[in-house]
């Protein structure tokens, strides 16, 4: 026992000194550590904004437009933000979040009198840049695609558009932060911008830096968006008038929603919310009219459309509210209407208990030729990945695409905009697992935990500016956001009578991009043409 009691003796008599020197040590290393530190760590660089100018001209309807094209980037800054610099953050660790966004603005040279229309551009995703609206619908180049299938891989043909709205008004087409060549940086940057309220409240701050920048207070302004813009272009409206002062004459909006407890996708996660499956009905019946999978011919699209809308708000409607109480000859009577507007077999109806989603009427639609049917343009059709799936494993619309844009802006942007040399353009960018669909909405004192739903914002947008016009524009063919699911959001709107004569409805035999068939697209921009024009002309009326 006495060894058990005299070694850690021993041990105390030398760990102590030795203790002692590491301490003086450590002191003097960690000192060393601070000083290297201090010279060593580099201070973040902030970001600058930039711009590249250009010139260039479109032919549209036979007229030479010249133009002034500027390709940069604006920084916006979160809500809260402190634009006092002494008041930042001196620790590097720390730095505010921020975000450059991407630009391309066209401007018509030598434009003389009243000042110009302006409209500002943006797909959706979110998580989208904005390459397919510029390459494909609007700026005054455009990459050509086919029509209804799969366009062959490079070369692409990169044509005037004599369809661009240079001729209506000109033009900005924004990248949402961290697509295209936006880019974010600071502390907790993907929380700070990735979010509905976080992205309205960065194109909102853009925007008013565009105006300033470019001198643009003054003229007319129009927001146009696609799929998920729309719903950030109904939340600009009502946040840019009612907390910054800025009234927009017009509202285009393209593939609507507004709603997403409407959303075509996944209604089924959803049990006893029934109207999702009543608004893709519709469509399902275009796009078996399309593929000639109805069992009787029927020679006009938009009269059976219209009879098919009528079913589903009704004998339809009231089948799914029945639930299991339904009896079995009504049952019966509603799978056999289903299967003569779906062209799906009537034991599938039957087994899918008269609930088909979007992605399994994807997948089954031309099953028995192995082929999947498009989601975004459901004309479209591709090989079947995995013939014993439930839903569709892809899109063939997407797959059929993407790759022309993509390249052909690419290799526009740095050749003819002289902008982006040793930059990667991220198209596409996966923000979900940041993104918070919660939403403050008008007369709200905190974000509603539920679906997201806009639709109060523009209802309170369009009474704090009864002027403020509308146009909805929307495809036959796309599944991701119904046709008339931007209808039944409209109708729903609770907006008086005389406010909604300031919207108006346009419809395409085309997809979520109706763009990408080009007798919608020449249709398109005719419509949103008119509604510019007509827009100022009626001002004040």
């Amino acid at each position: 026992m006495r060894h058990l009691w005299v070694v850690p003796s021993l041990m105390v008599f030398v760990v102590l000194p030795l203790t002692a020197v590491y301490a003086q040590y450590k002191e003097e290393t960690s000192s060393v550590k601070v000083e290297a530190s201090k010279t060593e760590t580099p201070k973040p660089e902030q970001f600058k904004p930039e711009q590249q100018q250009t010139k260039g001209s479109v032919t549209i309807s036979g007229k030479a437009i010249d133009y002034d094209a500027y390709a940069g980037t604006l920084i916006v800054h979160p809500k809260d933000w402190d634009d006092v610099p002494q008041n930042a953050d001196p620790d590097p660790k720390n730095k505010a979040a921020e975000a450059s966004m991407f630009y391309v603005a066209y401007f018509r040279s030598e434009s003389k009198g009243t000042p110009r229309p302006i409209t500002f551009f943006f797909n959706g995703g979110p998580g989208s840049s904005t390459v397919w609206l510029h390459m494909g619908a609007f700026g005054p180049k455009r990459v050509v695609t086919a029509d209804d299938s799969h366009t062959p891989a490079a070369p692409y043909s990169v044509v005037n558009n004599e369809y661009s709205l240079l001729d209506a008004t000109d033009l900005v087409f924004v990248d949402a932060p961290g697509t295209g060549f936006s880019r974010l940086s600071g502390k907790d940057k993907e929380k700070a911008f990735y979010g509905v309220d976080q992205d309205a409240w960065a194109f909102s701050d853009f925007i008013m830096q565009f105006l300033a920048k470019y001198g643009r207070w003054n003229s007319p302004k129009y927001l146009f968006g696609e799929s998920y813009g729309t719903t950030r272009s109904v939340l600009l409206a009502y946040l840019l008038e009612t907390e910054r002062d800025v009234d927009f004459n017009g509202l285009i909006l393209l593939s609507q929603i507004l709603n997403f407890s409407l959303d075509s996708d996944f209604p089924d996660v959803n049990p006893g919310v029934d109207i999702p499956y009543q608004l893709n009905l519709p469509t399902y019946a275009a796009t078996a009219w399309y593929h000639h999978k109805l069992p009787e011919s029927r020679p006009d699209l938009k009269v059976l459309v219209a009879e098919v809308e009528h079913f589903a708000m009704n004998d339809y409607a009231l089948a799914l509210q029945a639930g299991s109480s339904l009896p079995a000859d009504q049952r019966g009577a509603i799978v056999e209407k289903l299967h003569q507007y779906t062209g799906l077999p009537a034991a599938y109806i039957e087994k899918a208990d008269l609930r088909i989603n979007g992605g399994e009427f994807e997948k089954n639609l031309q099953d028995e030729n192995g082929l999947t049917t498009g989601r975004l343009d459901t004309r479209f059709s591709g090989p079947t990945f995995d013939p014993l799936s439930k839903q569709a494993d892809y899109d063939p619309q997407s797959a059929a695409i993407s790759s022309a844009y993509v390249s052909a802006f690419n290799d526009y942007v740095r050749k003819e905009l002289k902008f982006g040399e040793g930059r990667e353009y991220k198209a596409e960018i996966e923000v979900f697992k940041w993104w918070s669909f919660q939403h403050k909405q008008p007369g709200m004192p905190f974000a509603f935990p539920g679906a997201t739903n806009v639709m109060l914002d523009l209802a309170t947008a369009m009474k704090y500016n009864p002027q403020l016009k509308v146009l909805l524009n929307a495809g036959y063919f796309d599944l991701a956001t119904p046709f008339y699911e931007g209808v039944y959001e409209m109708q729903h709107l609770p907006i008086p009578a005389d406010l909604h004569k300031n919207i108006e409805y346009q419809f395409y035999e085309s997809g979520h991009m109706v763009y990408a068939h080009e007798a919608s697209l020449k249709a398109i921009h005719d419509n949103a043409a008119a509604f510019i024009l007509k827009s100022i002309s009626t001002k004040g009326k």
